[in-house]
């Protein structure tokens, strides 16, 4: 069998994606033009949510959501050390104080039962992370967070249209954010947005996107002409483009294949490995067995439970051995990925609230076990069929 090379994940662009880019760049808008409303308004009318705004990148949406949330210097912030650090740098770039909580076991999100017992007086916002897009508890986590007077910052990078219970990401949590860098589901080079259901993020959110500037006659202080404006506060510049919003808005008319082709590939994997006693696959999958007929794109009635399948992390149950597996994989042109480094462990989180290994034992051995093998819709029978084959011939 022939050696290739297959990341572990890959934007996928067509010709009406590049046609989308370049009307774009022949119409009269490069950026602050129609594009913008028009894909905030297909990603938020997809999830069933009343705004969306778009952002530059995720991480600026989450920074967003943070001022949104008006989580002050000193005031703490919960979130899960599995996660890429942007989840928390959010929080602290307003001056926020973070505060882990270990994940679950089986689906590797931030673990419900732990939540609690972390909240303190200057607690004010929790940020659960839905990993490899499985959609984390957001209706109990909900419950938790009226008791508490707490904002839901929902980080679903990973799960654009994955549904639990019925539900999309952007129910039961004050904002969502997703990020639709090359690897995602929806490819805009960088780019994120926030979803939310509450007028009044809404506003803080376009406000700090664009420096805090106005020009809506709706929110001015007064008003001396249409050229008239107000910085209202400090804000940021944190706008996306229209040729970028072109080609997100074009990437959405697939998301559905994508969902579909996602959980093939989990299927796939899970009939193909499951019986390796030494390596542990993910056990929070949903059930696949609702694919339908493999010509089927069309999600419109989409199942209950969808896993949106941004990530298949699997386990080498010896964690000796994992590095191994993982250079033997890449040194068959396999280029996998280990997601993600515990966030409490990076030296600048050591170094400035005094985190240490040992902290939050799952999410650490977990990391010591993981590896994500590659995941995207465009792998082909013959690219899978390879991956398994290196990870059987693994010695």
């Amino acid at each position: 069998m022939t050696k290739m090379n297959i990341p572990y994940g890959r934007q996928t662009i067509d010709q009406d994606d590049i046609d989308a880019v370049v009307e774009a760049l022949k119409s009269d808008f490069m950026t602050q033009g129609p594009r913008i409303p028009e894909f905030e308004k297909v990603v938020a009318d997809y999830h069933g949510c009343k705004y969306a705004v778009a952002f530059c990148n995720g991480t600026a949406a989450l920074h967003a959501c943070y001022h949104a949330a008006g989580l002050r210097p000193g005031e703490e912030f919960i979130t899960s050390p599995i996660t890429f650090a942007a989840s928390a740098n959010g929080g602290l770039y307003v001056g926020g104080i973070p505060r882990f909580v270990d994940i679950d076991e089986e689906d590797f999100c931030i673990d419900p039962d732990r939540i609690e017992e972390a909240i303190t007086p200057r607690t004010r916002v929790v940020t659960p992370v839905s990993f490899a897009g499985y959609p984390v508890d957001l209706k109990r986590l909900r419950t938790i967070a009226d008791r508490h007077g707490l904002t839901i910052i929902h980080d679903a990078a990973h799960a654009i249209g994955a549904r639990r219970d019925g539900r999309s990401v952007s129910e039961h949590a004050d904002m969502t954010i997703l990020s639709f860098h090359p690897v995602k589901h929806i490819a805009t080079g960088e780019g994120g947005m926030v979803l939310t259901d509450r007028e009044d993020l809404y506003r803080r959110l376009i406000l700090f996107r664009t420096h805090g500037i106005t020009r809506d006659p709706a929110m001015l202080q007064k008003n001396e002409g249409a050229w008239y404006y107000e910085m209202q506060e400090l804000g940021y510049n944190y706008r996306i483009t229209d040729l970028q919003c072109a080609l997100g808005t074009s990437q959405m008319k697939k998301l559905d294949h994508s969902l579909f082709r996602r959980n093939e590939i989990a299927r796939f994997y899970r009939e193909a490995l499951g019986k390796l006693d030494w390596l542990q696959l993910p056990e929070c999958g949903f059930d696949t067995a609702w694919l339908p007929d493999p010509e089927y794109r069309d999600l419109a009635k989409k199942p209950a439970d969808l896993h949106a399948y941004h990530l298949f992390p699997v386990r080498v149950r010896d964690a000796a051995r994992r590095k191994d597996f993982f250079d033997h994989l890449r040194g068959n042109g396999i280029f996998v990925q280990v997601h993600y480094i515990p966030l409490h462990t990076m030296p600048y989180y050591r170094e400035s609230f005094g985190f240490k290994p040992g902290d939050f034992p799952v999410a650490e051995r977990f990391y010591a076990q993981e590896v994500s093998l590659p995941m995207y819709p465009a792998l082909t029978e013959e690219q899978l069929t390879f991956v398994v084959k290196m990870i059987k011939d693994f010695k």
